[in-house]
Formats: C-alpha cells, sequence, structure tokens
C-alpha cells in the first residue's frame, strides 16, 4: 500500500473523520471491519445453537466430555497454528479459513437433513464455534497487521475491533429471536446454519474483490517446532517469579470458571427447558453489552487507579464471590454468579493480562502468550471436565444435592487458589521487574512506563 499516515484534505464523511480513517484507508478498513463482523455473527449463531442444543438432545452432564473433546482439538490447532501461520501469504489463507467455515456449516445443515445424531452434529456444532472465535481472530489480525503500518493500527484496530463487537450483538439477536419466529413460520431452527454458511460466502467476496489490489507485506519469520514454543515459554514462566504467579492463577482461574459453568448450566437447563436458546442468547447478549460498556467507560481508569498488580486481585475475588453466590439454590443466583466472574474476566482481567504480557521482550513474547492463552486454558478446561465427571459418578452413592454442591465447593477453592496465587505474585512483583529476562523491555527507561492498557 502507498504511505498513507498523514490524513488527506477535503474529507467529507463525519464517521469516517471521527474514527480517524482517511480517505486512502477508506476500503480496506471497511472490508477488513465486514470480513470480521462476518465472523462475530456466524460464531455467536453457532455456539449459542450449540450449547443450547447438545444440552436440548443429551443433556448436561455430556457436557464435560464434550469440552475435553473441544480443548483437545484446540490443543491440537494451536501446534498446528505456528506450523502455517507464517508459510502461506496471508489473504490466501483467510480466504481458505472462510469457504472452510462455510462448507463446514453447509455440511453440518446436510446432517440435520439425514439426522445424524444429536451429540454428533451439535458437539461439531460447538468444536467448531471454539474455531470460529479462537483461530479465525488470530489469521485475521496477522493479516491486518500485514496490511497497515504500525502507525495505522494504532488508529483502525479499536474502530475495526468495534465492528466484530457489533457483529457479536447481531448474531446474539438472531439466535435469541430466531426460535419463536421460526416456529410461527414452520421453518426448522437448523436453517439458522445456511444463514452462516451466508455470511461467510459474503466474506469471501468481500476478501476477493476488495483485497485483490491490496499489497501485503511479506514477512519471512523463524519456524519453531510446538516443543521448542512450549520449552521456552515454559523456561520464561518458571524463573520470572511474577509470572510463575500469573500462571498458577491463570490455571487455577480456568478451573474455576469451568466448575461455575457447568454449575450455570445444570441450573438454567433445568429452568427454561423448553426455550433455552432464547434464554442463552438473551444471556449472552446482556452479558456482552455490559462487559462493552465497562470495558470502555471504566476499566482502563480503574486499572490506572488501583494499578496493574493489584488489578489482577479482581477476578480471584470475582471467582469466590460468584461461587459462593451459586451455593443458594435458584436460578437468579446462577444467573448472577456466573456474570460476576465473567464480567471481571471480560473486562480488567482480560485486559491486564495482556498489559501485563508487554513486559515480555518481543522475541520471547509470542512464545508465552501462547502458554499462558491457549494451553493453560485448554488444559484447565479438560482437568476440571474430569473432575466434573468424576463427582458425577460418585452421584450414583451420593444425592444430586451433594453432588451439586460438591463441584460448586470446588470452585470456591480454585478460586482461592487463583487469589492465593496472586498475593504470592504481588510479594514479588517489585524484585521481578529487575530480572534480566526482562532487560529488553527496560531499555530507555522503566518497564512500568511501557505498559499499555
Amino acid at each position: 500500500m502507498e504511505n498513507i499516515d498523514q490524513p488527506a484534505e477535503g474529507t467529507k464523511s463525519k464517521l469516517f473523520r471521527l474514527l480517524r480513517v482517511y480517505p486512502e484507508e477508506r476500503r480496506v478498513f471497511v472490508i477488513l471491519g465486514l470480513v470480521f463482523f462476518c465472523n462475530s455473527v456466524a460464531t455467536q449463531i453457532a455456539s449459542v445453537a450449540a450449547v443450547s442444543g447438545f444440552l436440548k438432545g443429551e443433556g448436561v452432564n455430556q457436557i464435560p466430555i464434550l469440552w475435553m473433546i473441544d480443548m483437545l482439538v484446540i490443543l491440537l490447532m494451536g501446534g498446528l497454528q505456528s506450523l502455517i501461520i507464517d508459510r502461506f501469504e496471508r489473504t490466501s489463507l483467510i480466504k481458505i479459513m472462510i469457504l472452510g467455515f462455510a462448507a463446514i456449516f453447509a455440511i453440518l445443515r446436510l446432517m440435520f437433513y439425514v439426522q445424524t445424531p444429536d451429540w454428533l452434529r451439535y458437539g461439531m456444532m460447538m468444536i467448531l464455534s471454539e474455531q470460529q472465535w479462537l483461530f479465525f481472530p488470530l489469521i485475521f489480525w496477522t493479516l491486518a497487521q500485514d496490511v497497515f503500518s504500525v502507525a495505522q493500527a494504532k488508529r483502525l484496530f479499536s474502530p475495526i475491533a468495534s465492528l466484530g463487537f457489533v457483529g457479536r450483538l447481531v448474531g446474539l439477536v438472531i439466535v435469541s429471536v430466531a426460535p419463536e419466529i421460526f416456529d410461527k413460520g414452520g421453518t426448522a431452527a437448523e436453517e439458522l446454519l445456511l444463514l452462516n454458511v451466508a455470511v461467510y460466502v459474503a466474506a469471501y467476496l468481500f476478501v476477493v474483490f476488495g483485497l485483490r489490489r491490496i499489497e501485503v507485506r511479506r514477512v519471512v519469520e523463524k519456524h519453531e517446532t510446538t516443543r521448542e514454543i512450549l520449552v521456552e515459554g515454559w523456561d520464561f514462566v518458571k524463573n520470572v517469579p511474577t509470572f510463575k504467579y500469573l500462571t498458577i492463577s491463570i490455571f487455577a482461574v480456568n478451573l474455576s470458571l469451568t466448575f461455575i459453568e457447568f454449575s450455570f448450566l445444570a441450573i438454567t437447563h433445568q429452568a427454561f427447558l423448553t426455550n433455552y436458546q432464547t434464554f442463552y442468547g438473551l444471556y449472552r447478549l446482556g452479558l456482552t453489552v455490559a462487559a462493552f460498556v465497562l470495558q470502555g467507560l471504566v476499566t482502563s481508569r480503574l486499572i490506572e487507579k488501583i494499578t496493574l498488580k493489584n488489578s489482577f486481585l479482581i477476578m480471584p475475588f470475582a471467582l469466590v464471590g460468584g461461587s459462593l453466590w451459586m451455593l443458594f439454590a435458584g436460578v437468579a443466583s446462577a444467573i448472577g454468579g456466573m456474570v460476576l466472574p465473567k464480567v471481571a474476566q471480560f473486562t480488567a482481567y482480560d485486559s491486564a493480562r495482556r498489559s501485563f504480557q508487554t513486559l515480555v521482550p518481543e522475541e520471547r513474547r509470542g512464545r508465552v502468550s501462547t502458554l499462558m492463552e491457549s494451553y493453560l486454558f485448554a488444559v484447565g478446561v479438560i482437568l476440571a471436565s474430569l473432575a466434573i465427571l468424576l463427582v458425577l459418578f460418585l452421584g450414583h452413592w451420593l444425592g444430586e444435592l451433594w453432588v451439586s454442591y460438591l463441584y460448586r465447593g470446588l470452585a470456591v477453592i480454585c478460586g482461592l487458589w487463583a487469589l492465593w496465587a496472586i498475593i504470592k505474585m504481588r510479594q514479588v512483583y517489585d524484585r521481578s521487574m529487575l530480572d534480566w529476562r526482562l532487560k529488553r523491555r527496560q531499555r530507555g527507561g522503566s518497564v512500568l512506563n511501557k505498559l499499555e492498557f
């Protein structure tokens, strides 16, 4: 692309001017924004429909098994992404991925037509929605980084991400109202899958015709095996005390959240048995809006006020509070106990964690973030799911009430474990900032001054 870091005179659109999108950038900005919007719409439709459909067909007790399969796929994809992302031209890679998603949704619609088992089609849909959420943004933002300069990225990435938020809202509204509309019109609910096919076909056309004359920067990077990435990331985490305790906390958070989410699904599915898709879609919609408002208006100010190391206390307190809340019977306690840690996760926790990772030198940051964001998440969910299955197995001898208290109690324990780890992290925080492994981030000033919120 030509140099477009300077504003052009005579900008007519107030919206583009408000977003600081210059005339020469508008086409690429709109195309990338629409592609991200499309994936966000399809992801929400698939995720809500998959969870509600699986619960309706198989029941909540089978969810941990599906979660484990899902996490194993994520571990596999985490290894594959390091092998393929730097070996293919980014535009070609995202076109292949978009067509792949469209084809899989078409296959899923065919599976409904031939009436394959619920566990297979809804399980496949849930696994696919995780890849939409996790793998698509990885490829998308890598492409965007190759299209825009650093200066452009600072201006344009936030409004592009906002279009993704709008897409999530649209998808959640569609999937929430679809059951009632389809019932009145005599249309099968699985026709939503064809909508996802159409959305990805549109995204493919946007990429093909919108980016065909756009120059994408080609970067030759070092290729490493998954084992090399994990070993170096683990070595860094193990030897820097703050990252060691933060890693323990992240692992405990993932365990606790899994126990809380299972409890939430068990209680709410029983309460909204006939129209769970509508309830679950509205719940996700409310959670998304609340998180977006707090993220935009509160999170950065809060982190600056209480400092970064103290902001990590918010998530463990939210986990402990939410899991204790869930110990009380009722739908309201289940919803409140789930919303409290989820809002904390999507706002202060995610922002603080990503800001803290900027302390890692650039040559190690990818490996450390892969370990902390992907592998800890997957392993935590797998172990928590195994624990839930064990508790459910004990339910043959214990009453249903005791079983529910067991996995909710495990959520409390893991929340307290996460709190302990953050307290230990705060104790070694200042000393760790002098560690030689962080020295590249300390050149030219304090490490703390380089953090971005």
